[in-house]
């Protein structure tokens, strides 16, 4: 008997009953390369379902990881054979201007193997990033070993989380989230604190 789902994780409870490993490993795919899927969620469900005994823990984090970096790859791809041309048609529907493209490329260029690592655990950038890593060329074997480490991380992080928290996991999660917005709110103010005292420095030299 399969143990019920708590909270947002309940709508994906038929479909990880009825299809189980496959619907990880699929949902995960598709949302790394940048379709509206709950890849996350699936993989916290998936948690849940083998701390119940329903699913193996380790088998859940090995497809969820091949998964993720397969999906990213997919994206890379993509981004790689399209490049500034798809940036030009398409990129406005997910929000990626040719100005917000020249802008993520030099910034991809000088971090972007730590960008990769760290877009995993971001809303957004998750499903964006292999993309984006492809149209501003970034070196493939160095995208690569960014990416699965930072799939490793996530998958790691969730699927343990939800395997020891079980029924509790929708509230360690929200509040994982919640102190992570703070995180991310506080690197923002820092990256512009930097901007401006750049600026101010520029102006000066002048």
């Amino acid at each position: 008997m399969s143990p019920p789902l708590p909270g947002p994780l309940a709508p994906l409870e038929p479909l990880l009953g009825h299809y189980g490993y496959w619907a990880v490993g699929a949902v995960v795919l598709v949302e790394d390369f940048g379709v509206p899927a709950p890849g996350e969620t699936i993989l916290l469900a998936a948690g849940v379902y083998a701390g119940a005994g329903r699913l193996d823990v380790v088998a859940v984090a090995v497809i969820a990881f091949a998964a993720a970096v397969a999906g990213d790859n997919i994206g890379y791809v993509i981004g790689r054979a399209g490049g500034r041309t798809l940036v030009d048609r398409w990129g406005r529907y997910v929000l990626l201007t040719p100005k917000r493209f020249a802008t993520a490329e030099r910034f991809f260029t000088r971090h972007g193997g730590k960008i990769v690592s760290v877009a995993r655990f971001v809303e957004g950038l998750r499903q964006a990033n292999g993309i984006i890593a492809g149209t501003t060329r970034m070196r493939w074997r160095r995208f690569l070993a960014f990416n699965a480490v930072g799939a490793a991380l996530w998958v790691g992080l969730w699927t343990t989380l939800a395997y020891l928290a079980g029924s509790h996991i929708t509230a360690v999660y929200d509040e994982i989230r919640r102190y992570q917005l703070y995180a991310v709110i506080t690197a923002a103010l820092v990256v512009a604190g930097f901007a401006v005292r750049h600026l101010v420095r520029r102006r000066r030299e002048r």
